[in-house]
């Protein structure tokens, strides 16, 4: 029954009507302006060789170290800006005196199931009961490792944010009981403001689904935007020209959240190389370059450290001033440390 519940609902009523009339609904499934596919023709056998006798190192040798949050982490100045990277995509945005939290996910495993799939590679910096108040909470899209059913039903409990979800996403959450009142869906381009925060659902270039169907619920990045800073989340995407789209109308931003890992040429289209990710910091018009979606599950091919060793590379060779907090480090944006390669002795 819990795999049932995990896997979330299907979209009805007048969800179904609105996801009908999204320009973004081809009458069947969402769709991605620019064209992606998922795994291209033949590229199995290959996956699968790779995944068992592939000779990468893709866990860390030993203990990834994790900084526990203070008390003095929860200080809010009306007019600052950081961030606390917990891990993976999971990430406490503070901004203007409000907090936000993205794409939580606390569980064990990024999966349907307690006892299969990817496994965490470091435990969360802090628990969900230990987390301040928080103004909204964001998610990108519904797979397992952006959208956690255990940790919504906490949230719900324990919080009185709203989230703020993706067209069609909201149905899962009402399945795992969430008001309805705390549900907020967007489709690309539209906004609300929340407590003096604009947040705009924007695009991103990928897919969705948490069982054989894909794609009856849409994705996106995000914009979180207050009087005077400005944040942009990738989510999970490939790259494409949408970005700089984005940077013109909303940029720039003071921090971009961008994910860097579970990328590869079997799946070109849905996930960015750390080159790309650089290019879309470029594209959106970025100031501090925070990466995530790396270190926390085994989810590609490539090695543990690969995707940070990337693109700290290509930052350096197009001045972008990047950030690469241990989980659980606060990051003030004005101040950021400086990269000291952390992960290198584990990878």
């Amino acid at each position: 029954m819990r795999l049932l519940r995990a896997m979330g609902a299907r979209i009805s009523g007048d969800r179904a009507a609105r996801v009908a009339a999204s320009p973004n609904f081809d009458g069947k499934v969402f769709v991605n302006r620019t064209p992606a596919s998922v795994l291209p023709p033949g590229s199995g056998p290959k996956i699968f060789r790779e995944m068992f006798f592939g000779k990468e190192r893709r866990k860390p040798s030993g203990a990834v170290p994790i900084v526990r949050p203070s008390s003095t982490d929860w200080e809010l100045t009306p007019g600052g800006l950081s961030v606390i990277w917990l891990g993976h995509a999971t990430s406490l945005v503070e901004i203007e005196g409000h907090r936000v939290l993205l794409d939580p996910v606390w569980s064990l495993r990024c999966s349907p199931t307690s006892f299969a799939g990817p496994k965490r590679l470091h435990p969360m910096p802090l628990a969900l009961a230990q987390l301040p108040a928080l103004d909204a909470i964001v998610i990108s899209h519904d797979h397992y490792d952006h959208l956690d059913m255990a940790t919504v039903r906490e949230l719900t409990l324990t919080q009185m944010a709203p989230f703020l979800v993706p067209l069609g996403v909201g149905a899962h959450l009402e399945r795992w009981k969430v008001p309805a009142d705390r549900i907020i869906e967007l489709d690309w381009n539209e906004e609300i403001t929340i407590g003096g925060l604009q947040f705009v659902a924007t695009e991103a270039r990928h897919f969705s689904g948490r069982s054989l169907r894909r794609n009856d619920t849409l994705w996106g990045s995000w914009v979180i935007a207050g009087k005077q800073r400005r944040v942009f989340y990738t989510g999970d995407t490939g790259y494409f020209p949408g970005f700089a789209e984005i940077g013109s109308q909303h940029g720039p931003f003071d921090l971009t959240l961008i994910q860097i890992g579970a990328y590869s040429p079997y799946w070109p289209d849905i996930h960015m190389t750390p080159e790309e990710a650089v290019a879309t910091h470029l594209d959106v018009r970025g100031g501090l370059l925070l990466p995530v979606h790396w270190a926390t599950f085994n989810l590609a091919l490539h090695s543990w450290g690969e995707p940070v060793d990337r693109i700290w590379r290509e930052t350096k060779q197009h001045d972008v001033t990047l950030t690469v907090p241990k989980p659980g480090e606060r990051v003030k944006v004005d101040d950021p440390s400086e990269v000291d390669g952390w992960w290198q002795a584990l990878a």
